[in-house]
């Protein structure tokens, strides 16, 4: 599966690039495929190990502010994998044939 998800922490300022910055540690020290924009944050794998990560980026996130807002969208396909990367090539190459 795939999870695409952001988090904001809530009434620490303005500038919260240092608490999602912990949020996208948390996402790259997993080991899992994973991908971060200017939106969203997207990781692959299976249900559960997927969630306890998301689960953990947002405790990082929580022990630093008070509150914390939490978007997450998911695309559930049992027994697909590299939809990371493979969902996008594919767009490109539909693109590339004109």
């Amino acid at each position: 599966m795939l999870i695409a998800f952001s988090i904001t922490p809530l009434g620490v300022g303005d500038s919260v690039g240092d608490l999602v910055a912990e949020a996208v540690r948390v996402v790259r020290e997993s080991g899992l495929p994973n991908r971060t924009d200017a939106m969203f944050t997207t990781v692959e794998g299976e249900w559960d190990e997927v969630m306890a990560v998301v689960k953990r980026a947002v405790d990082a996130v929580a022990a630093q502010a008070p509150r914390v807002s939490v978007v997450l969208k998911a695309d559930v396909r049992p027994g697909v994998t590299d939809a990371l990367t493979g969902k996008v090539a594919r767009v490109e190459a539909r693109l590339a044939e004109g």
